[in-house]
């Protein structure tokens, strides 16, 4: 109960009350992927009754962030099982990058690994954000990953950053991992040079054929606690209710919002799996006297930091 008292806390100083981002995930390229991640459905290496599907057209992806803008989204976040973007492909997702921005919508994307110079050019098609998450720890990594290393995603995370697009990050509760490779994830993320301008938290989907498929559930309130841990150590950053959200109760995900999450993926499917459909999560928003939020902002105000008012007022700063 102090955990989320202070969490709700930290994020009335630094976000305006009761608005929830709502954002809109598009898969303009479906499955094959070369990476073997352990949850992933898009993994070519695993047995998934999932029909590939080659880089959609742009005029087909802007239909569709048309549809989103007009269904309440802010946000527009396009998908491409890649390992990185192809010489081929490239020039029709910046077309989609600047489709998106004209439509006054903030336009992220996440596509793999990333050069600089792909960077550069998603920066001047006007990308808002990228997304490339980290998963779990270092420690537990190498048990959902092996085609990809840690520090793989910590450098396209720098080249992202560098080239001027705020960064989208964050992790998978859910894959096997102890308490405290969460507690890590989280120190790894509100330790870099910058905070995520966005915190995506997924729940694990279990999909049939993954070698997650059996994974054990956890405490849905270790869930919460999450969400809570991520407000207060990134306080001015969006903490999004992302992947796992079709299989949690309204009770749950009110905790959820209470904590500090102030985002969520708005559609009734993200990716290739299910989720909250769209007249549900806006009945839930206003049973709760939540509104989406109507475009855009940066937190309310700069927020001094817990060890920040510790050292001013004489004491003790936690090891």
């Amino acid at each position: 109960m102090d955990l989320l008292y202070r969490a709700h806390k930290v994020h009335r100083e630094a976000f305006v009350d009761h608005e929830i981002q709502l954002s809109s995930l598009m898969s303009i390229k479906t499955g094959g992927c070369p990476e073997d991640c352990a949850y992933c459905p898009q993994s070519a290496h695993h047995e998934i009754e999932l029909e590939n599907e080659r880089l959609i057209e742009p005029d087909r992806v802007l239909a569709e962030a048309k549809a989103a803008k007009a269904r309440g989204a802010t946000r527009f976040c396009m998908g491409a099982a890649w390992k990185s973007p192809n010489a081929r492909d490239f020039p029709r997702v910046l077309e989609m990058i600047r489709g998106v921005k004209d439509l006054g919508m903030e336009c992220c994307a996440t596509l793999g690994s990333l050069n600089e110079e792909q960077a550069r050019a998603m920066k001047d098609a006007g990308l808002s954000y990228y997304n490339h998450n980290l998963d779990t720890s270092r420690e537990h990594y190498g048990k959902i990953v092996s085609t990809r290393s840690y520090q793989d995603r910590l450098d396209t995370l720098a080249r992202v950053r560098d080239a001027g697009i705020k960064v989208c990050c964050g992790g998978i509760l859910g894959l096997g991992e102890a308490e405290q490779d969460r507690a890590k994830l989280l120190m790894e993320l509100a330790n870099m040079p910058r905070h995520p301008e966005s915190v995506p938290i997924n729940l694990l989907v279990k999909v049939k054929g993954t070698p997650l498929e059996d994974a054990d559930d956890i405490d849905p309130f270790d869930f919460v606690r999450a969400v809570a841990m991520a407000r207060i150590m990134m306080p001015k950053s969006y903490v999004r209710l992302s992947a796992g959200r079709h299989d949690m109760d309204d009770a749950l995900q009110a905790l959820c919002f209470f904590a500090g999450a102030n985002s969520i993926f708005f559609g009734e499917k993200l990716l290739t799996t299910a989720n909250a459909a769209v007249d549900h999560d806006l009945r839930l928003l206003a049973r709760l006297g939540l509104k989406p939020q109507v475009s855009a902002q940066e937190p309310a105000k700069e927020i001094e930091s817990e060890r920040s008012i510790l050292e001013r007022t004489g004491n003790a700063v936690p090891a």
